[in-house]
């Protein structure tokens, strides 16, 4: 059985993990026959946003661990537990968690850093050579990871695209229902909620992530 390390952010859209793409990852592995372990740091978030009237909470401070966990039904481990060897491919839900926690784009955009945990995490996959896919803005980190050969999508917005070119990767513009695959880092990116306007869009293009992925194991 294919095992796939999922990686969390949080959970919520604007402050974490999106929850839809989070789930429907999870739905979509758990239908092809794959199991998952989701993982996620152990670092508070950047901050708490309050989902109801979007704004932020001055005084609140969460962990991302401890809140991916209401995603995950409590079955989250601390990205520092992942043995490389025991997972065939990582995959990476989006939300504002990932620009926010994972690393700091939302803040620096062209400029931003990954979480150091964050990036030794996904490196290790990289350096196996195993697949990994990324949703939404989670393909704004494969500039980072990758290099100048990275290749993936955000969807189509102008400023995104031209911020993951402007790192060094090639953005290819895509629909929400089509996927991008950089056969050479072994990655597969879908626009997801950077384009979606229904949860049954959104499912659209992260199935089919979802496939290609097992299929490159």
């Amino acid at each position: 059985m294919k095992n796939i390390a999922v990686l969390l952010s949080g959970s919520g859209v604007f402050d974490g993990s999106e929850i839809h793409e989070s789930v429907l990852t999870l739905l979509a592995l758990s239908k092809a026959g794959a199991s998952y372990q989701c993982f996620a740091p152990n670092v508070d978030q950047l901050h708490v946003v309050n989902h109801l009237t979007g704004e932020v909470q001055e005084n609140e401070s969460r962990n991302v661990l401890v809140e991916s966990a209401r995603i995950a039904r409590g079955e989250v481990q601390d990205m520092s537990k992942m043995d490389i060897n025991t997972f065939d491919a990582l995959i990476v839900p989006g939300g504002f968690g990932a620009a926010k926690n994972l690393c700091n784009f939302a803040i620096n955009g062209k400029d931003c850093n990954i979480q150091p945990s964050v990036e030794a995490f996904i490196r290790e996959f990289a350096i196996a050579n195993k697949p990994v896919g990324m949703m939404c803005i989670a393909p704004v980190m494969m500039p980072i990871i990758y290099g100048k050969s990275a290749l993936g999508t955000i969807g189509n917005d102008i400023d995104t695209a031209m911020a993951f070119n402007e790192m060094g990767g090639h953005h290819q513009e895509a629909t929400v229902d089509q996927i991008v695959v950089d056969q050479t880092n072994k990655v597969v990116t879908t626009p997801a909620y950077m384009l979606a306007t229904s949860i049954a869009e959104a499912n659209s293009g992260i199935e089919k992530l979802v496939k290609q992925i097992l299929l490159m194991v």
